[in-house]
């Protein structure tokens, strides 16, 4: 008979998506979210003592059954030799922006990259890393844009308080170029060009 750390690590194996302590009570008919995560951290433990491949960290609200970081160097000649999505360097510059301004308009998003970024914020809209989070009280009334779970997730982050901590302030220049319509003066980012680089990192 499994016990409800076995069941726990199975349900961990099986998610595709951070796993929340209020679907592991209710899957397992928990009386409440501390008995989830005292049983969580029995589990935790047992990773811990055996010193194997695996680990299980807090990502994105939940939990996940990840491999250990020093796997990471071979880890990295698997993933090159098969195709994968990747982020261009313009869409890891954007999601920088955003993720220590958010929400942010695209106007500002402009004005900080000194290129028009329609094309990157829409790509990043369909890979669901960004989202829209309502409109700016500005002429126009441009979409404001913020990170998503996904984004959490592909950068191993438990929120946005874990992103690096940088020294000064990222200021938005002034939008004096941007017209009416939120249209940047500067030439069209394509998005998709530039040197790839991994999602995550």
């Amino acid at each position: 008979m499994p016990t409800p750390a076995d069941v726990l690590e199975a349900l961990l194996f099986a998610s595709d998506t951070p796993l929340e302590l209020e679907r592991i009570r209710e899957v397992l008919e928990l009386p409440d979210a501390r008995a989830a995560r005292a049983l969580m951290d029995e589990l935790r433990a047992r990773y811990e003592a055996s010193s194997g491949a695996l680990t299980i960290l807090e990502v994105g609200g939940g939990f996940r059954l990840v491999t250990r970081p020093a796997l990471a160097p071979w880890l990295v000649r698997l993933a090159r030799a098969r195709t994968r999505a990747r982020l261009s360097r313009p869409a890891l510059e954007t999601l920088a922006i955003v993720g220590y301004k958010q929400p942010v308009s695209r106007p500002e998003v402009d004005a900080i990259r000194g290129v028009n970024s329609e094309a990157v914020l829409d790509n990043l809209l369909e890979r669901r890393l960004l989202r829209i989070a309502g409109r700016k009280d500005a002429p126009g009334r441009p979409f404001l844009y913020e990170t998503t779970r996904e984004f959490l997730v592909a950068f191993g982050l438990r929120d946005v308080g874990d992103l690096p901590k940088v020294e000064g302030e990222l200021i938005v220049p002034e939008l004096a170029s941007v017209t009416d319509h939120g249209e940047a003066a500067a030439q069209q980012d394509p998005g998709a060009g530039g040197a790839d680089v991994p999602a995550g990192g």
